[in-house]
């Protein structure tokens, strides 16, 4: 029980959890009570990696450098130095940007093939897509949602003193990728499926253990104090 508390205080906050739970409920209950479709879900994903791109430029900008005791702090602190950011934040946008640009094409195309390939009668499980107004507080709770863990994870705990511009340029990659992965395979079920509601339910679903895993995943120095 020690060592899951130990694990559970590394790796973030309650406040963190909870507002990412929150969060990612939003486009369960807008799926369950208020009509939303897959295409809109796909959309409100697309458009929270575009949140997490603005936050991780923040932390770029707030970065101090890496651990004082890791050997190549040093030259970590003159990767993150403030004449490094002018070059580093620059390049994550346009890099990052283009990167999400190419997300957004993806969500978008996908449902024009699965039309050209649907047949009379089958099911549309990607419905007409998303209205302003639901996509304004779809991003309202999850701006929120990535605005707590930002200031509770990142700066109220302190690591942007340890954090590096040149680190966290590439931080968001993973989980955007992971995403993708995410998405196509929460999109074959919707299909497989059939049920638009249900199969947009597996989606949320996926996407909250997906947010989850990676959110609790153990970083290194926890795993140096729980001697793993």
């Amino acid at each position: 029980m020690d060592r899951l508390v130990a694990l559970y205080r590394g790796v973030s906050s309650l406040g963190t959890v909870v507002a990412l739970v929150l969060a990612n409920l939003l486009p369960l209950a807008g799926v369950l009570w208020f009509g939303w479709d897959l295409r809109t879900i796909l959309v409100v994903y697309w458009l929270e990696n575009g949140i997490v791109g603005g936050y991780n430029v923040l932390k770029m900008v707030l970065a101090q450098g890496g651990e004082p005791s890791s050997p190549n702090a040093a030259t970590m602190r003159v990767f993150s130095g403030g004449a490094a950011k002018v070059f580093l934040v620059p390049f994550f946008i346009v890099h990052y940007g283009l990167f999400w640009a190419v997300h957004g094409v993806f969500v978008w195309v996908i449902p024009v093939f699965f039309e050209l390939g649907r047949r009379d009668g089958d099911v549309d499980p990607f419905g007409p897509g998303p209205s302003l107004g639901l996509l304004a507080w779809a991003l309202l709770g999850l701006a929120i949602s990535h605005g707590v863990a930002f200031y509770l994870d990142y700066i109220r705990r302190g690591e942007y003193r340890r954090a590096s511009a040149a680190t966290l340029m590439f931080a968001p990659y993973g989980r955007l990728i992971v995403l993708h992965m995410t998405i196509i395979l929460g999109t074959v079920a919707a299909i497989a499926i059939g049920a638009p509601i249900a199969a947009v339910v597996v989606l949320v679903v996926l996407k909250i253990a997906l947010d989850l895993g990676l959110l609790l995943r153990p970083r290194p120095r926890l795993r140096r104090t729980l001697g793993a």
